[in-house]
């Protein structure tokens, strides 16, 4: 188990953000926009391809830890799961950039559309209507993540998905701390304004 979750740590720290904005456009993220390695901040500096592109790697290195837990321990679903949560800490905290790396959402994405699959399209459909309504990518995420564990609980997902989607809220909300304080005071870029 302990391989497992060190393995999705590493695929997780994987800056695919910071790689490809170098590509795209030469710009450090750290340095720009909201210094933020993560899709929404590649979109404003390199373009919407690029972030879309971002994203769809992010939770591809989500879906892969979980990948690779469940076959180094035979499909168990506490180590699957714990491998998951490594893969969301990996990217927050990815020990190649000094544990500076991206907010979580898109690679929390991957992994619980593998640990709980049923709980994960309403809670795109949530992400999808508050960015339609508000052009407010951060609050968007945040309510997502936070109607996902309670979503899981309702699908019947078992216990350490479900414990995993909760600790994986608390974490994502804790690195949105400074999106909370720009949305109170309305100084939080929206959906399009490029960096």
């Amino acid at each position: 188990m302990a391989a497992a979750i060190v393995a999705a740590y590493l695929l997780g720290s994987i800056p695919f953000a910071l790689i490809l904005a170098r590509r795209w456009s030469a710009v450090d993220l750290r340095r720009v926009g909201s210094g933020n390695l993560g899709a929404a901040n590649v979109m404003r500096t390199s373009g919407i391809a690029a972030g879309m592109l971002v994203a769809v790697l992010d939770m591809a290195k989500g879906i892969a830890g979980v990948m690779v837990a469940a076959m180094l321990t035979s499909n168990n679903t506490a180590a699957s799961a714990a491998a998951g949560l490594a893969a969301i800490v990996g990217h927050i905290y990815p020990v190649w950039l000094r544990f500076r790396g991206g907010k979580g959402v898109a690679t929390a994405c991957g992994v619980f559309s593998i640990l709980t699959p049923v709980a994960v399209p309403p809670a795109v459909a949530i992400f999808l209507v508050t960015v339609w309504a508000t052009k407010y990518i951060s609050l968007a995420s945040l309510l997502a993540t936070l109607a996902l564990p309670p979503l899981a609980y309702v699908a019947g997902s078992p216990a350490p998905a479900v414990t995993a989607a909760f600790a994986a809220a608390v974490i994502i909300l804790f690195r949105h701390r400074s999106n909370l304080t720009r949305l109170r005071t309305g100084t939080e870029r929206r959906f399009g304004v490029r960096a």
